[in-house]
């Protein structure tokens, strides 16, 4: 078993580049419950920390929630083009920085983005191969309600304000690769993470398969070696011990 697993950890993975996976909804439908159950089951994808002038929540951590900036500062990355996305959502502006995201591709990470369609819209435009977008549903329009209502972080006017906005968001879904109906947390959260794992493995992502290939056939050119060495000695043994004709 010891040489099984050292085997096991000598050899190299394929080389991957990163894929940018967004989750959208409306306001109460999921998304933000099956982001934080991905990050927590998920060490391979981290969080895209957006940029955001609205106002911390209660329990929001600077830089770990948001990043949170002042309108003006906003503009000023709007307008140096150091975010990938952004939009205004309610009155308040939120945006994705360029950088960490690039950088984080690059190194063969994921990137998990919980943004609306206005967001998802300019990403695909940006980086259309680096996308995965997943769209989330609720099952029904009661149940949407229950659970803006259950999260006690807004006022009644902000839960019907974003009440009347659902159907406006909903219209988008066919703008998006995966469409999930939230009608049982545990079995959307085994959708989106099945997603994620065939997304991985496609041939685009996967940058070191030439490379790895390569490495195989070269292995197997050598491994092959001995064996056609010895079928040519033992044909050349059978003509010397073959009795000469009379």
């Amino acid at each position: 078993m010891a040489g099984v697993r050292q085997q096991k950890s000598s050899q190299k993975k394929v080389a991957r580049r990163g894929l940018m996976f967004v989750l959208s909804s409306p306001s109460g439908a999921g998304k933000t419950t099956l982001s934080r159950l991905l990050l927590k089951s998920d060490r391979k994808i981290a969080l895209s920390i957006s940029v955001t002038t609205r106002p911390k929540r209660p329990g929001e951590v600077n830089g770990r929630d948001y990043h949170f900036i002042d309108r003006g500062r906003f503009d000023a990355m709007v307008k140096s083009n150091e975010l990938l996305e952004w939009a205004e959502v309610f009155g308040n502006f939120y945006g994705t920085p360029r950088r960490p995201v690039d950088k984080a591709l690059e190194d063969g990470h994921d990137v998990l983005f919980d943004i609306d369609w206005q967001g998802t819209r300019q990403l695909r435009e940006n980086a259309r191969v680096d996308l995965v977008s997943v769209f989330i549903l609720p099952p029904t329009v009661k149940e949407l309600g229950r659970r803006l209502e259950s999260r006690a972080q807004d006022a009644k006017a902000v839960i019907l304000s974003r009440m009347a906005k659902a159907g406006d968001e909903m219209s988008h879904w066919p703008e998006y690769d995966y469409v999930i109906v939230n009608r049982d947390k545990a079995e959307a959260f085994a959708e989106v993470r099945a997603i994620l794992a065939a997304e991985r493995l496609k041939q685009v992502r996967q940058v070191g398969l030439s490379d790895f290939v390569r490495k195989l056939q070269s292995d197997l050119e050598v491994a092959s070696t001995p064996i056609r060495y010895g079928r040519q000695r033992v044909r050349r043994a059978a003509r010397r011990a073959k009795p000469a004709r009379p």
